[in-house]
């Protein structure tokens, strides 16, 4: 994993695995509370990327860049179409599977990164706790903040959102709900939203926008330059946010709002609370079955803004696991931990 092995210039991408990092990479995004980010960096791809974007942010793009890019792309844009449905469902009623499975594919990880850290010193232990310690942060202690969607703020918010999302174990939409502007960020995209008032829409999107832009510019740049210069110390400060992503997957976990995990049930709810549509108009639009008691999840959740909703999708409660799921969570684990560490020894055989 080191800059000189990965960099956009080090030689042709590798075709296979940079397909699997998008495709990865999807599938991270399709869960919540895990960053597309740790994938690319647990499959040893990271110093790659961030030397492409880099140089695309100044205009300055190589041919084995745009090509890594469009391979990662690919298989970005494979996984959201062709497996969105089978990851939510699966998120949704196999929750502990899924976490553990990822926990296993992003750990599997850690090893490359720790040879890259080396020699491990004063500098690079500073580094690799505070790389965990943000980590640690985000899983215990943000949340509850609702800040106004004035310009200054809601460029802010596209920086911090942008950078979240090159950043290995934060996604840039867990950031918005943080921030208490999901709603308002998210809202100013929807088709509805654009058709009743775009200049309102784009008031929200375009401030945004600018700093989402410049966000993805300023961060790749400035972590290409500490890739090259200072390596370890680095690699040790993604050490620390890869290992500390795990702390929000804990895998014995359930929702407490499952109706709301559940994509088409939340859609349908919010159709009835934010739109005022009837419960046949809503179940019909969504085609869900007669047993989804569509009625009570709105009366339950009359009153609620959509990002009120989906704040209430990713709580969780811990649940004591039976044997048989401990035995599995461990299976998924080492089979996680062997998918990603195979991967990086053949990209290392390869290099």
């Amino acid at each position: 994993m080191p800059s000189d092995a990965n960099g956009p210039d080090a030689g042709q991408p590798p075709i296979v695995r940079s397909v699997l990092g998008g495709v990865f990479m999807g599938l991270a995004n399709l869960v919540p509370g895990i960053s597309g980010g740790t994938m690319i960096l647990a499959l040893g791809l990271y110093d790659r990327f961030i030397g492409a974007v880099a140089d695309v942010s100044r205009a300055r793009p190589t041919r084995n860049g745009l090509v890594f890019l469009a391979l990662l792309g690919a298989g970005l844009g494979l996984s959201l179409t062709t497996f969105s449905g089978l990851a939510v469902r699966l998120v949704t009623e196999h929750r502990f599977a899924m976490y553990a499975l990822f926990i296993g594919m992003t750990l599997g990880g850690a090893p490359e990164l720790w040879r890259a850290s080396r020699p491990f010193g004063g500098a690079t232990l500073t580094a690799f706790l505070a790389g965990l310690a943000v980590m640690a942060a985000f899983a215990w202690f943000m949340g509850g903040t609702q800040l106004p969607d004035t310009l200054p703020i809601l460029f802010g918010a596209g920086v911090v959102a942008a950078m979240s999302m090159i950043l290995p174990g934060i996604s840039g939409s867990y950031v918005l709900l943080i921030l208490g502007l999901y709603d308002t960020v998210i809202g100013a995209l929807s088709v509805s939203a654009l058709r009743e008032s775009l200049g309102g829409s784009l008031r929200i999107i375009v401030p945004v926008g600018i700093g989402a832009v410049l966000g993805i510019a300023l961060l790749s740049n400035l972590l290409k330059a500490l890739l090259a210069r200072r390596a370890a110390v680095t690699h040790a400060a993604l050490l620390g946010l890869l290992i500390g992503s795990v702390f929000g997957l804990w895998p014995f976990q359930q929702a407490v709002h499952p109706e709301l995990v559940h994509k088409p049930t939340r859609k349908a709810i919010e159709a009835i609370v934010l739109e005022g549509a009837s419960v046949d108009d809503a179940r019909a639009r969504s085609g869900l079955a007669p047993e989804v008691d569509l009625a009570a999840h709105g009366a339950a959740w009359s009153g609620r803004t959509k990002s009120d909703l989906k704040t209430a999708s990713l709580v969780l409660r811990r649940f004591k696991p039976s044997g048989g799921q401990v035995g599995l969570v461990l299976v998924l684990l080492g089979a996680g931990f062997g998918v990603t560490r195979l991967l990086s020894r053949r990209e290392s055989a390869a290099a």
